[in-house]
Parts: C-alpha cells; sequence; structure tokens
C-alpha cells in the first residue's frame, strides 16, 4: 500500500458511518442495511479503519517527535474523546430522562432502564467511569479503552515486536468465545463495589472486539513503514476469501429463512465476534483490497468529509437517534413523513459537523522526516566535494 493518505478509506469510513446512522435511526431503512452482506456490519468496518489510521498516524509521530511526545498527543486524544462522551452522557441524563420519565415513549425508556432502576448516583458515577454503557451510548466508550490501551502498546511493540501483542490479543479473543467476559465480570463484582448487570455494560464484548482494533493499529504501523503489501496479500487470499464470503452470504440468507444455528450460534454472534464474523470481515476485506476500483465511485467528498470527522460525526448521530425515539412515542413505526424529515436533518447536521470538523485529523498526520543522506545535493556541491576527495 502507497504511504501517502488513502482518500479511499478516508470515504470507506464515511459511507461506514451512514451505515451506522441508518441501522440505528427508528426508520424502515434500518432493516434494510441490517448485514446485508452476510454476517459483517458498519462496526467491524468503523473499529478496524479508526484502528489503522490510529496506528499510522500516531506512529509516524512517533517516529518523527519521540515516543513520549506520541503518548502525550494519544493521552490528549483520549481525554478529548473522553469529553465528548461526557456532553453525550449529560445529554441523555438531563434531556433524554425527563422525556423518558413520562412513560409514553418505551423505546427511550428501555435505553436507559438501569438509571430508573439504579438510581441517578450509581447510573452517572458508573457511566461516567465508563462501566455502565447505555445502548447507543458502547461503542465510544469502547474506543476510548482502546485508545488508552494503545499509548501502552505503541511503545511496548517498538520492544518486543509485534508478534505476542498480537498472540495476547488473539488469545483473548479466542477465551471470549467461551464465556471468559462473564467469568470475569462474576468475579470482578467480587472485588469492586458496584452492583451492575452485564447487559448494562454494553453489548460489545471488549475482549473480542480487541483483536480487530490492534490488528488495525499493527497493520496502521505497517503502513506507516511503507510496509504493507497488502494488494500482493490479496491476490494470494483471494480464492478462499471469495469462497468464505459467498458461504457466509448463503448461510445468512437461510438464517432469515428459518435455518437454526442451534448450539453453533455463538460462531456468528456479533457481540462476541465470533469466528464466521471475523472470517467474513476479513475475506470483505481482502476482496476490496484485490479489486480497490470497486470503492472508486465511493470517492465523493461527502463521504471523505464524514470519514475525516468520523468520531464528531458519530456523537452528532446518537442526538438525532435520541430524537428519533422521542419523535416515535408509543407508534411502532415513524410516519412516511416523518422518516423523511428525520433522515434529511440527520444527514445534513452530519455534513455540517463533518465540513467544521473534516480537516482535524488530516493536521494531525505528519509526514515523516527525510534523513539528511537522502536529501539530493544540489550538483555543483557534489563536483566540488570530488575535487576536494581527490587533492
Amino acid at each position: 500500500m502507497a504511504n501517502g493518505r488513502r482518500l479511499e478509506l478516508d470515504a470507506m469510513r464515511g459511507l461506514m458511518l451512514v451505515w451506522i446512522a441508518l441501522a440505528h435511526l427508528p426508520t424502515a431503512a434500518s432493516a434494510w442495511v441490517n448485514q446485508p452482506f452476510g454476517f459483517v456490519s458498519a462496526a467491524e468496518g468503523f473499529i478496524f479503519l479508526s484502528a489503522l489510521f490510529t496506528g499510522r498516524i500516531y506512529f509516524r509521530m512517533a517516529e518523527a517527535d519521540g515516543y513520549r511526545a506520541m503518548t502525550f498527543k494519544l493521552w490528549g486524544r483520549t481525554l478529548r474523546l473522553y469529553g465528548y462522551h461526557v456532553l453525550l452522557l449529560a445529554f441523555a441524563f438531563l434531556v433524554a430522562v425527563p422525556i423518558a420519565a413520562r412513560g409514553n415513549r418505551p423505546g427511550l425508556h428501555n435505553l436507559l432502564d438501569f438509571y430508573f432502576n439504579a438510581g441517578a448516583k450509581q447510573a452517572i458515577t458508573e457511566a461516567a467511569l465508563l462501566i455502565y454503557r447505555p445502548p447507543l451510548l458502547d461503542i465510544l466508550p469502547m474506543y476510548i479503552i482502546f485508545l488508552s490501551l494503545t499509548t501502552v502498546v505503541l511503545p511496548q511493540a517498538r520492544k518486543i515486536g509485534w508478534k505476542p501483542i498480537l498472540g495476547v490479543s488473539f488469545a483473548f479473543w479466542f477465551l471470549a468465545q467461551f464465556g471468559f467476559r462473564e467469568t470475569e465480570h462474576n468475579f470482578m463484582m467480587r472485588y469492586i463495589p458496584t452492583n451492575i448487570p452485564l447487559n448494562e455494560m454494553g453489548p460489545f464484548d471488549l475482549w473480542a472486539w480487541q483483536f480487530v482494533w490492534f490488528v488495525g493499529v499493527w497493520l496502521g504501523v505497517r503502513w506507516a513503514e511503507d510496509d504493507l503489501p497488502i494488494e500482493a496479500w490479496a491476490k494470494r487470499a483471494v480464492a478462499p476469501a471469495a469462497l468464505v464470503f459467498v458461504g457466509c452470504l448463503v448461510l445468512r440468507r437461510a438464517i432469515d429463512y428459518g435455518f437454526e444455528m442451534n448450539s453453533a450460534s455463538f460462531m456468528i454472534d456479533k457481540w462476541h465476534l465470533g469466528l464466521f464474523r471475523l472470517l467474513d470481515f476479513a475475506a470483505v476485506a481482502v476482496l476490496l483490497a484485490r479489486w480497490q476500483k470497486v470503492m472508486k465511485p465511493i470517492t465523493i467528498r461527502p463521504f471523505v468529509l464524514l470519514g475525516q470527522s468520523s468520531l464528531q460525526v458519530f456523537c452528532v448521530h446518537l442526538l438525532f437517534c435520541f430524537a428519533g425515539l422521542t419523535l416515535l412515542g408509543n407508534a411502532s413505526m415513524l410516519t412516511a413523513t416523518q422518516q423523511v424529515m428525520l433522515l434529511s436533518l440527520t444527514f445534513t447536521a452530519l455534513l455540517i459537523t463533518a465540513k467544521l470538523f473534516s480537516q482535524s485529523e488530516a493536521k494531525n498526520e505528519r509526514q515523516r522526516k527525510k534523513p539528511i543522506a537522502s536529501q539530493t545535493l544540489p550538483a555543483e556541491n557534489l563536483k566540488l566535494i570530488s575535487q576536494t576527495l581527490k587533492r
């Protein structure tokens, strides 16, 4: 992969945000975008691409300014995202809770049921500590936790290499498939003075999803080192990737028509990132890398802008999700007019947000400094050096 910034990846991240927004908003579009390509959702793509850019940008920063400066910058970004999360929590608890408390908006009330059951003090405290992660407000805490871990992993990778890091990451993913999260939760509840059900800590199993993140960071580092022959890898793996993709697509449709996985259903579980989901995502990534021209049509300015300000756009879309649930009230579905209005307002706001923040990440990207030996000397200087050496 070329070392320069790839607008296709920015656009792909922007497309993932549109996909996420359509899936979250209470409109008819939600059913159409629910995993149309087998067992792949926008969440995998969003987390992976975010990790890819994180690895690339902050490794280049470490090479240019040192690992201490890089760690400081990365912690700054983490704290800034935590600030976004606190603002979203403030909106949920100060605006959404009073509306949900009226009892005539069950969709909104269900999102915040732990707040009503446990009380404001416990809910606010544990949400601030990233323990309580309400639905819709769960991806950003996961992102924050992964970023904070990256401040440790990047310097360690320099010392011990990536193989042991990725090995440990894969081991935790493997354990997560067999209930490690539940075991860890039960163990921790014995020693931490809190009492929160596991389902209120967000549906995403962080022990599993961290694997996608750290693979993305590793590939981002290799990209920054100009050592990522992704096209060559994809060319060799295209046949098995195509078989996996088609197989998962067929299985997904069979399940839609009543086929049951029974005891093997954990292999397609989204929240624990089951094996079939992981393979399906890898297969889609290989196919896109092999035929990159497929991504050219999406490389349009709106998608690129959305991708370059992805986290701010993600936060803003959540506000409209709450607005949609408020508008929904007791109804099972919004009217057609309400759906059009909600979608129009949402994507207008997302584009305005993207326009305001799109350059923030691009400005953070640092070009690697050229060593003096690689700089081209003027011809007259070379001639003078040659004459001096002859003397």
